[in-house]
Order: structure tokens, then C-alpha cells, then sequence
């Protein structure tokens, strides 16, 4: 069960979808997470000629569309299954599925109210995160109080208990490999002292050694961008102290 979001989808936005009908030459859908319907017209079913319509697409199937266009006056939406590659077909569907969780999640912390209370407290979580699943991040992460959506107290303070008991924090891996060599009579100490200034930027890095002059370094945080900027950090202290201590230092990510 999906909540549906009241507004319309923008264009370029990848969707779940559900296939109603198949025609000769259109294909109409439901969009999953919207009360609404869509189209695909033959020619963004897939590249090339299409003998068979169902050679790719059959009634109840699920599949990931791109938004070509809104007409909110007529209500006509324009979908295109060949524009969506294998990689964002592969997330939308992972996010779909943490969106099917996070209602479980949900409506098990908030069973004993009704399902229109529910309902309005979903449409507030969608107005100000898109998501559940982007509202229970941040409550996991200690940057959102459901008090201030207006939510009442008792309430969101039984699902944000659940939240952090049912979801682990969101854990993003940043590795690469350092290759770290110095041929000056005391190389090995200014190795260390290279490796010792990398941990005093972040203790929770891990330095393995693979073999000289090889280093495989493994940064986790919450999000990407904040891994990303240790790796930056990292990167930029590493060189200057290298040149300092002439040895060579260079980076490669996996």
C-alpha cells in the first residue's frame, strides 16, 4: 500500500506505474504513488520497431516510467518507458519499496486512529519531504520534530519511537585506494605520520594496508555528500602533507 500524493508529478520524474490497458498503439497506466493515469505511445515503448505490443509490456505489470508531460487542465499525463536505463529503473523501485515499509511502519505506530487522521497527517509529511521515507530520515538522523508539522504531541512521539526502532540510519560507503610511497632514508615515519593525520580527520575511517605502496580507505557517514566532503578533506590534507614530507601521494576511487 502506497499513500497517494494529492499534487501532479513533474516532468522528468521517474514513476512507478501499473499497466491498465495495452492498445495497438498506447499503453495506459496507473501512476502508483498519484491518483492518476497516464500514457505511453508506441514510439516511447522501446527503440526500434514493435511488432508486439506485449513483447514489453502486459496488463498488471509494474514498471518505471519518465514523465514526458503534465497537462493539468485536461488531466493528461504523456509517460515514456524507454527513456528510464537499468540504473534509475533499479533505484525507483528500491525507493518505491522503502515507501511500502515506511507505510507499514506507519500505520502499525498509528493503529489505534483513524484513517482519515492518518491521512492527514501523511499529507503534511508529503507537503514538507516528498516522502515517509525522506520524513523518517530525518527523525532518524535527530533533525526533524513531527511536533512542528503541526502533528500532535502524543502522536509524534509514538512515531518517531517506532521510526528509530524499526529503521536503521541510511549508511553510505565512500572507498578508494592511496598509493603512498617515500624512497627518503625515514619514509616509513613520514608514512605514519601521513595515515595518522588521514584518522585525526575522522577516527571511524578505515586505513587497510594491501601491500606497498597500496591503501584501500573506506569512509562511512549518513549521506553523500557529507562522505564526500571527508573524501575531499582528505584528499587536499594528504597531498600538502605528502609534498611536506616529499612523498608521493595520489588517490583513486573504486
Amino acid at each position: 500500500m502506497i499513500f497517494k500524493k494529492l499534487n501532479y508529478p513533474e516532468a522528468n520524474e521517474i514513476v512507478v506505474c501499473t499497466v491498465k490497458k495495452v492498445l495497438p498503439h498506447s499503453v495506459f497506466c496507473n501512476l502508483d504513488e498519484y491518483d492518476l493515469e497516464g500514457m505511453i505511445h508506441i514510439s516511447e515503448i522501446a527503440p526500434g520497431r514493435i511488432r508486439n505490443m506485449r513483447d514489453h509490456v502486459e496488463e498488471g505489470r509494474k514498471i518505471a516510467c519518465k514523465i514526458l508531460s503534465v497537462d493539468q487542465e485536461k488531466g493528461h499525463i504523456n509517460l515514456s518507458l524507454r527513456r528510464v536505463n537499468q540504473s534509475q529503473k533499479i533505484k525507483k523501485f528500491q525507493e518505491f519499496k522503502q515507501e511500502e515499509h515506511s507505510v507499514k511502519i506507519l500505520l502499525d505506530a498509528l493503529k489505534d486512529i483513524s484513517k482519515e487522521d492518518i491521512q492527514k497527517i501523511v499529507e503534511k509529511i508529503h507537503e514538507k519531504y516528498g516522502s515517509l521515507t525522506s520524513c523518517f530520515n530525518h527523525i532518524i538522523s535527530g533533525n526533524l520534530d513531527l511536533t512542528s508539522l503541526n502533528i500532535d504531541k502524543q502522536i509524534a512521539a509514538n512515531l518517531a519511537s517506532i521510526v528509530k526502532e524499526k529503521i536503521k540510519p541510511p549508511e553510505v560507503r565512500i572507498k578508494a585506494k592511496l598509493l603512498l610511497e617515500s624512497t627518503q632514508p625515514d619514509g616509513i615515519l613520514s608514512i605514519k605520520k601521513i595515515l595518522a593525520a588521514i584518522k585525526s580527520i575522522n577516527p571511524n575511517i578505515q586505513i587497510l594496508y594491501l601491500g606497498a605502496p597500496i591503501y584501500k580507505l573506506d569512509i562511512v557517514s549518513n549521506d553523500y555528500k557529507t562522505a564526500e566532503s571527508y573524501m575531499k578533506k582528505i584528499t587536499e590534507s594528504t597531498e600538502a602533507l605528502a609534498k611536506q614530507l616529499n612523498c608521493k601521494a595520489k588517490f583513486e576511487k573504486n
